[in-house]
């Protein structure tokens, strides 16, 4: 098992959020891109983050978007529509949308709009 599978999403969020806001993009814009992929609104994401959730747990309660399968390109060397472990190739997919969000990629190109 991945050591991310067991780690707590709210101990990378600030990653995340830290990442984009170096790009000049916006916390609320993150969150767009989360509640896009998973389903959960503020609130519910709010929720995980506090509670401490697992990427595994995170993941295993989301309502994944019915486009992730249009996510597709390279993170960290990897091709995410090439992974084959179901709980990677969703974190993969979350990466690959926080960076095209923090490379200035337009908030509705990023959701597949």
């Amino acid at each position: 098992m991945h050591r991310i599978f067991t780690t707590s999403v709210a101990s990378v969020y600030p990653h995340y959020v830290a990442k984009v806001e170096r790009k000049g993009r916006t916390k609320a814009e993150l969150d767009e891109v989360i509640e896009w992929l998973t389903g959960f609104d503020q609130q519910q994401l709010d929720a995980h983050l506090e509670a401490g959730t697992t990427f595994a747990d995170f993941f295993a309660d989301a309502r994944l978007n019915p486009h992730t399968a249009l996510i597709t390109g390279v993170v960290c060397g990897v091709r995410v529509e090439d992974v084959e472990d179901p709980l990677m190739q969703k974190i993969r997919w979350l990466d690959k949308l926080v960076d095209e969000l923090a490379r200035g990629k337009a908030v509705q190109k990023v959701l597949r709009g």
